[in-house]
């Protein structure tokens, strides 16, 4: 670099600063006043931000900020200003039973609403927006209910959850009859293969049906019923509706056997209050599909 005198660029009539790097000079235009004030007034703007504001971290918290505002306290506000305007209804939701709120016009209005909002926050993420539900999640608008589709049973659900964290929650899971040793593959290939076929699903031509359904008789009704109709206190699906949570197709059912099936379903209970739980229950059986 080299430093020699000011001189004045032909080309823009401004005067450079007398520096110099290979052979490019560098002409002094200086920043515009107005943006240096700008500039000037986001500084001043910054420290004003530090001294109101919580903002400052420390060891175990930070600065309160010269207001003392920060999101959770106006968060907190929100929710008691939420828990007032549902006053008297609420309340009443949160003492009545799940039948005596769909008995009441005002009650089951106000808790539907209530539950679409908790559904949304809670559910939806597995059971989709409209509660159609994918695969593994079942859809809560058709008539099709693996533990029961009662309001009490509903309640439950919610609840206590299944397979979940909970003294009280459901348990029951389909066995990984390939996995585990229990069949030969050829026994749950032909198994699979019987099992669609009592849904009205055509396999393969050289699907044995026979020995599939000697494999089922021998391991299946237990749980699903010597019909393959199922049962709701077990969790076991109806084997025999076009309802199928995981899919229908040769391989998922196969698979299925292969290596069984227990989703869970988180527990409700602690996790949201006796109102909201009620509110979720009457909003779900309200879907369509309830019993």
């Amino acid at each position: 670099m080299a430093e020699e005198k000011s001189k004045i660029d032909s080309v823009s009539g401004v005067s450079d600063t007398g520096h110099e790097w290979d052979d490019i000079r560098e002409l002094n235009n200086p920043l515009p006043r107005w943006w240096l004030w700008t500039f000037y007034a986001t500084i001043l703007w910054s420290i004003g931000y530090w001294i109101v504001y919580p903002a400052w971290p420390m060891i175990s918290e930070s600065t309160s900020g010269f207001i003392g505002w920060n999101s959770r306290t106006e968060v907190a506000g929100q929710l008691a200003g939420l828990e007032a305007q549902r006053g008297a209804l609420g309340q009443q939701v949160a003492a009545a039973s799940v039948g005596e709120i769909e008995a009441s016009p005002d009650l089951l209005a106000f808790a539907r609403a209530q539950g679409k909002a908790a559904f949304d926050t809670n559910c939806a993420q597995c059971h989709g927006s409209g509660a159609a539900g994918g695969p593994g999640y079942p859809n809560l608008n058709d008539d099709e209910w693996l533990w029961g589709g009662t309001l009490d049973q509903i309640e439950f659900t919610i609840r206590h959850g299944i397979r979940a964290e909970d003294d009280r929650t459901r348990l029951n899971q389909m066995l990984a009859f390939g996995r585990d040793g229990i069949l030969p593959r050829a026994d749950v290939i032909a198994v699979a293969d019987y099992v669609r076929s009592l849904s009205g699903l055509e396999g393969p031509a050289n699907a044995d049906l026979a020995r599939g359904a000697e494999v089922f008789k021998a391991q299946c009704v237990s749980c699903h019923g010597a019909d393959g109709s199922g049962s709701k206190e077990l969790g076991a699906p109806n084997l025999r509706d076009a309802i199928w949570l995981y899919g229908s197709d040769r391989d998922t059912v196969i698979a299925s056997i292969w290596g069984g099936r227990g989703g869970v379903m988180p527990n409700w209970g602690g996790r949201l209050n006796d109102q909201t739980i009620k509110s979720l229950t009457v909003y779900v059986h309200s879907l369509g599909g309830g019993e």
